[in-house]
């Protein structure tokens, strides 16, 4: 009797895939709605006589060395009275990774190819009294599939009440799926979001994740299930702590104050951002990586 050959390690299919991607977009459609309809609820004249701001649309495709489909995204950009620039990004590619870029990636190889599908958040507020927000949540396959993402809140005005809301509604998108993610995530979002070379934190956290690897369906439907409810989870609680400062008034002192908050982000986002490093990595969009970055910055 003969030993049999090992099975094949399961990862993820054109079904799988397709499912990812389209609750990617539906997260955009569902939170895009919702920011413009905060654009519309705003009542203060602290926005300069601006109309309420309108997300604008514009498909991208990523290039290939022989002109097949390689995918692409879609980025979703306004800048409104109360976000004074936000971006929802979504995107679909596939191909194959550089040898030099392939050795960091789980799973991958020169010839290996890949598939990534995901959405990228980031909000810079026209008010300092606005926390600016980051969300992103992710799949990825190579010779094995995982999920990762997270999302972290950034104020200017520090705020212990807008802090404690978003990470309990985080908390409550870990604590429904494994009891220990809370603690694990939120320490590795601190841990991820901290300017090393200032030896200071970017923000008031929230959670990061990475590598819930995806060995077979049972685990895929698990990990999926923890991405959608961390998405759902922010499109909650955010929209909400918006709307607790949006009418809020500020002095030029605070606004000055969020400008050069704002370099803060930059420096992070330039030196240690995976999605912006995988993005250039992968022949992404150039504008749809950068579009992180805020519309108006200041170093003293």
């Amino acid at each position: 009797m003969t030993d049999q050959p090992p099975a094949p390690a399961w990862i993820p299919g054109e079904t799988e895939k397709d499912a990812a991607a389209a609750w990617f977009r539906t997260l955009r459609d569902r939170i895009c709605s919702a920011f413009e309809g905060i654009e519309d609820a705003l009542e203060g004249t602290r926005h300069g006589g601006l109309a309420p701001g309108r997300f604008a649309r514009r498909r991208w495709q990523r290039p290939s060395d022989d002109g097949s489909d390689a995918g692409g995204g879609e980025m979703s950009l306004m800048h409104g009275r109360v976000f004074e620039k936000v971006g929802v990004n979504i995107s679909t590619v596939h191909g194959h990774f550089s040898p030099d870029f392939a050795r960091q990636i789980p799973g991958a190889s020169a010839e290996t190819p890949f598939w990534a599908s995901g959405i990228s958040l980031v909000a810079h507020m026209r008010s300092p009294k606005v926390p600016a927000v980051h969300m992103n949540t992710r799949m990825i396959v190579t010779s094995k599939g995982w999920f990762g993402g997270g999302a972290d809140l950034t104020p200017m005005v520090p705020d212990e009440d807008d802090t404690a809301r978003f990470h309990t509604a985080l908390k409550a998108a870990c604590d429904a799926h494994d009891p220990d993610y809370y603690a694990r995530f939120s320490k590795w979002c601190d841990e991820y979001f901290f300017l090393k070379h200032r030896n200071e934190p970017r923000g008031v956290g929230g959670i990061f994740y990475d590598y819930l690897d995806t060995p077979d369906r049972q685990a895929w439907d698990r990990n999926f299930a923890f991405t959608r409810e961390v998405g759902n989870a922010f499109a909650e609680v955010y929209p909400e702590i918006v709307r607790r400062h949006m009418e809020r008034d500020w002095t030029e002192e605070e606004r000055a104050h969020q400008l050069v908050r704002r370099g803060r982000y930059v420096e992070f986002n330039l030196l240690y951002d995976r999605g912006t490093l995988f993005g250039l990595k992968t022949g992404g969009n150039i504008e749809a990586i950068l579009m992180s970055l805020p519309p108006e910055v200041r170093w003293p």
